[in-house]
């Protein structure tokens, strides 16, 4: 099993901007599943994308007609989401305002996204709680917060990985923990499964577990 804890600079802009000069493009593309599942029910307002990457996340809210406020470490990853943006659509690009900036000093504006969503953030248990606080008080009354991960049932996955670290793993009841249930109407916390590659590239031979927490904050 690899070391408990990543190193802090797992988490730093030098990191990241190295990771995504070494290529490309790092992700599918696509919208996470749960965002998608989540968002279309919802009607269309302001969002938060917190950890955006290549930004697939904020550019298909944007494309259904969100304000999408879209934050990244990354620089690279920001000036590389932005051409995908731009590449969509100027009326796309134009809804979507890019943020660079460190998740662990970065506080949003209290209330005020009728979205916060945050996908496969993976900090340390140490600092897990309290980023989870300050994304839940971005959400207005009425909003919904969906923070998604890897679900700590997962964690058998990390033996014989040297880049996966099992302290980042969580469940959604451990999100759902730092919510006060007096400021929200629903707290749903699961841990769906999802087909997932083994290191053979077989498909359909695993599954993952996510662990996903979606709230609504009391009106």
């Amino acid at each position: 099993m690899p070391s408990n804890t990543a190193p802090d600079e797992h988490y730093s802009q030098a990191f990241w901007d190295n990771r995504y000069r070494a290529a490309a493009k790092i992700w599918s593309g696509n919208p996470n599943p749960h965002l998608v599942a989540t968002a279309g029910t919802l009607p269309i307002g302001s969002a938060l994308d917190i950890g955006c990457g290549e930004g697939a996340d904020a550019i298909w809210l944007a494309s259904l007609g969100w304000q999408v406020t879209a934050m990244d470490v990354s620089a690279v990853a920001l000036k590389r989401a932005a051409s995908f943006a731009n590449a969509a659509g100027a009326d796309i690009a134009a809804r979507i305002t890019w943020e660079e900036a460190d998740i662990f000093t970065w506080d949003p504006a209290p209330r005020q996204f009728d979205l916060v969503s945050s996908q496969f953030m993976h900090l340390p248990s140490s600092r897990r709680a309290s980023f989870h606080r300050r994304m839940a008080a971005a959400v207005r009354p009425g909003g919904t917060l969906l923070i998604v991960g890897h679900h700590i049932a997962d964690i058998h996955g990390a033996v014989g990985r040297t880049d996966v670290f099992p302290d980042i793993f969580f469940t959604g009841e451990e999100v759902a923990a730092t919510l006060d249930p007096a400021d929200w109407v629903e707290i749903t916390a699961s841990s769906p499964e999802r087909p997932a590659t083994d290191s053979a590239g077989h498909k359909e031979s695993i599954h993952s577990r996510d662990a996903v927490l979606r709230a609504v904050r009391r009106r």
